[in-house]
């Protein structure tokens, strides 16, 4: 088993404005231009884990998962879905997505990231 927590996924209904409070509160900085509907922030002095913000617009409470990174996908994605996850069905992934979308037993989404 080689995952490692890459990143947590905040989703947000207004990005600039969470880019701007995440920065701030966490002394965290972006890592490259945020796009329409997603951001990664970094700590300042490179040391910690990322913070991804997802633009939203579900007002439920639960808009939060995890990323998971690995060298091996298919083997990480296999070994999961073998200990009770499942793949998130109908998910619309764009063209050379780096990621997969998994449920966990109870219903919780989280991506299986390639490193």
């Amino acid at each position: 088993m080689d995952l490692k927590i890459l990143s947590i996924v905040w989703g947000v209904q207004d990005l600039d404005r969470a880019i701007n409070f995440w920065c701030k509160a966490l002394n965290y900085k972006l890592k490259r231009n945020p796009d329409l509907d997603f951001a990664i922030l970094i700590p300042q002095n490179g040391q910690g884990m990322q913070l991804s913000l997802k633009l939203t617009s579900s007002e439920e409470p639960r808009r939060h998962h995890i990323d998971l990174i690995t060298e091996n996908q298919k083997e990480e994605v296999k070994r999961l879905l073998s200990i009770g996850a499942v793949k998130m069905q109908n998910w619309d992934y764009e063209q050379d997505a780096d990621y997969v979308v998994l449920l966990d037993p109870e219903g919780n989404s989280f991506c299986v990231v390639q490193a």
